[in-house]
C-alpha cells in the first residue's frame, strides 16, 4: 500500500445557518464559494485543486452539528495568515488565539484559532 501524501484528503465544518457561514468564510478568506446539495446536506466548497491538494466545505444537514470541542481543523491561509485572521471580527466571528508560531524550536510557521459564526473552533496556517 502507497502511503497518502496528504493526512487529510476532505473536511467538513458543519453550520446551522449555511448562508450566514458562507458570507463568513467567503468574507475572511475573499473567495467564492460554490454551493452544491448531496441529498439532505448542502455544502459550501472552499477553493481547492482536486488533482493536487486537499478539498473541504462547509456543510448543513441533519448529521451536521458545529462544535468546540471536535475536530480541530487548520486551513491554508496563503503566505501569512494576518490578513485573514484581521478579517474575522468584522465577518462575525471571535479570534481566540492571535498568531504564533508553530514552535519555538523548529520552523514550522505560525497558526492562530477563531470562532466562527456558527461557533466552531477553527485554526488557520501560513508558513510566514
Amino acid at each position: 500500500m502507497q502511503l497518502p501524501k496528504n493526512a487529510v484528503s476532505w473536511f467538513e465544518i458543519p453550520v446551522n445557518d449555511f448562508n450566514r457561514a458562507k458570507k463568513f468564510y467567503a468574507a475572511i478568506f475573499e473567495c467564492e464559494m460554490p454551493e452544491m446539495e448531496l441529498g439532505a446536506d448542502r455544502l459550501a466548497l472552499f477553493p481547492y485543486d482536486a488533482e493536487r491538494g486537499v478539498g473541504g466545505a462547509i456543510a448543513q444537514g441533519p448529521d451536521y452539528l458545529p462544535s468546540q470541542r471536535g475536530s480541530l481543523i487548520y486551513l491554508n491561509a496563503g503566505n501569512d495568515l494576518s490578513p485573514v485572521l484581521n478579517r474575522v471580527p468584522a465577518a462575525g466571528g471571535k479570534i481566540e488565539l492571535d498568531k504564533k508560531p508553530v514552535s519555538d524550536q523548529q520552523d514550522m510557521g505560525y497558526y492562530a484559532i477563531f470562532q466562527d459564526t456558527e461557533g466552531n473552533r477553527v485554526a488557520l496556517h501560513s508558513p510566514n
